[in-house]
C-alpha cells in the first residue's frame, strides 16, 4: 500500500467518523440546516475531487494529480450547491404527484425514493453530466494541454459523445445512478447531498474500470 493510499483512505475515514461521532454529528446536522449551500460546496469539493483522484489511481496504478485539480474541485463544489436546490425540488414535486394520484404508490417511501431518483436522473442528470464534461474538457485543453485559446468548437470536437451517450447516459444512469439515488432519497433530507457526494467516489471507480476495460 502506497503513502497516497493511506492519505486518501484516512480522509475518507475522517469523513465517516465525523458523521458517526455524536458531537461532530450534531455539528454536521446544524451546519447542513444553517448553511446548506456552503456545506454542499465543501462536501462536493472534497469528496468528488477524491473520486477523480481515485479514478486516476485505479486507471494508472498510481496517484496522478489531474491538471487544474483546484478548479475541478470548485466546479464540483458549485454542482454541490446546485444539488442543494435540485434535491428538494424533485422530492417535493414527486410527493405532490403521488399525493394527487398522477404517480402511484402514495404513502410508500420506496416508491417515493424510486420515482424521485428515476425522474431526476432521466431529466436533470444528462444536462448536469454534459455540463461537467464540457468544463472538464475545457480544463484538459486549457490547463492540461496549455492551449491559449479554447473555444466551444474545440471543446465539442474533443468530447467523446459516443462514450458519453453509450456509457454514461445509457449504462451508468439506469444501472448505477437510479438505484443509488433511490437509496439516497430513502435517507433523511439532511443526509442526501452528503450521500450524493459519497456516490461520486464510487462512480470514480466505475469510470476507471470502464476505461481500463476499453484499453
Amino acid at each position: 500500500m502506497k503513502k497516497g493510499d493511506l492519505i486518501w483512505g484516512g480522509i475518507l475515514v475522517f469523513f465517516i467518523a465525523f458523521l458517526i461521532f455524536p458531537p461532530t454529528h450534531e455539528i454536521f446536522i446544524s451546519s447542513t440546516k444553517g448553511h446548506p449551500f456552503l456545506v454542499g460546496f465543501i462536501k462536493f469539493f472534497i469528496l468528488a475531487s477524491m473520486g477523480e483522484l481515485l479514478a486516476r489511481r485505479l486507471g494508472a496504478g498510481k496517484w496522478i494529480k489531474p491538471s487544474g485539480l483546484i478548479l475541478r474541485g470548485i466546479i464540483w463544489g458549485l454542482l454541490g450547491m446546485v444539488f442543494v436546490v435540485i434535491f428538494p425540488i424533485y422530492a417535493t414535486g414527486i410527493q405532490a404527484a403521488m399525493k394527487s394520484g398522477i404517480l402511484p404508490g402514495n404513502g410508500s417511501n420506496l416508491a417515493f425514493a424510486f420515482f424521485t431518483s428515476a425522474i431526476m436522473n432521466i431529466s436533470f442528470a444528462p444536462t448536469m453530466m454534459l455540463f461537467h464534461r464540457i468544463t472538464d474538457t475545457w480544463i484538459d485543453l486549457k490547463i492540461g494541454e496549455g492551449r491559449y485559446n479554447v473555444g466551444l468548437n474545440d471543446i465539442v470536437d474533443a468530447i467523446d459523445f459516443k462514450g458519453l451517450i453509450n456509457f454514461v447516459y445509457l449504462k451508468t444512469i439506469p444501472i448505477f445512478w437510479i438505484p443509488a439515488h433511490t437509496i439516497t432519497f430513502l435517507l433523511p433530507a439532511e443526509y442526501r447531498v452528503m450521500m450524493a457526494a459519497m456516490l461520486s467516489i464510487a462512480l470514480g471507480a466505475i469510470l476507471a474500470f470502464a476505461k481500463r476495460k476499453k484499453a
